[in-house]
């Protein structure tokens, strides 16, 4: 057999094919949540306070929408302000700046930024899986800029990864 261009792309054609026709993608979606909608049916959640010794006024308001539109998007529960089968309330209780590394001059290069928030929940359906816990995220950012500069996209950031911690702990059981 004589190969050319041709011959050759044909070839790698048809290899590429079987390729492609032997692979399989298979998708499903995995429960988002553990929850027995049978028993489970209604959430409430409370303003969480800020009760940090440093006090940033958007914080709050940043956690306790973050929070209660994680569990409106993952969940089928009804949000209620009483008498719910799950309650979860809470409190800001940390938000602080250390530094984190140095450079060789002797100075900070590095500044960390962590926010700690106390939980307690409350299944009423269940009350084995009751807690009270501390949930804490924390941030770096360059020594070289201002926490002022970056403190709302650092918040966020800390807010996203303590309400799935908080979903998580609460209703994926994980």
């Amino acid at each position: 057999m004589i190969w050319n261009k041709k011959t050759a792309a044909i070839a790698l054609l048809s290899v590429l094919c079987a390729a492609v026709n032997s692979c399989s993608v298979s998708m499903g979606f995995a429960p988002i949540s553990s929850i027995d909608y049978n028993k489970v049916k209604t959430i409430s959640i409370t303003e969480f306070q800020n009760r940090a010794e440093y006090v940033y006024a958007p914080m709050a308001p940043t956690f306790n929408q973050a929070l209660k539109d994680l569990f409106t998007r993952q969940t089928k529960l009804k949000q209620v302000s009483a008498n719910a089968d799950l309650e979860i309330d809470g409190e800001i209780t940390g938000y602080n700046q250390y530094n984190e590394s140095v450079d060789a001059s002797g100075m900070a290069s590095k500044v960390k930024v962590t926010m700690t928030v106390n939980v307690r929940y409350v299944n009423n359906t269940n009350h084995n899986e009751d807690f009270e816990k501390a949930f804490t995220a924390s941030q770096l950012f360059e020594a070289t800029q201002l926490l002022t500069e970056v403190q709302d996209e650092l918040i966020n950031l800390m807010v996203k990864d303590i309400t799935e911690q908080i979903f998580n702990s609460t209703v994926a059981n994980w």
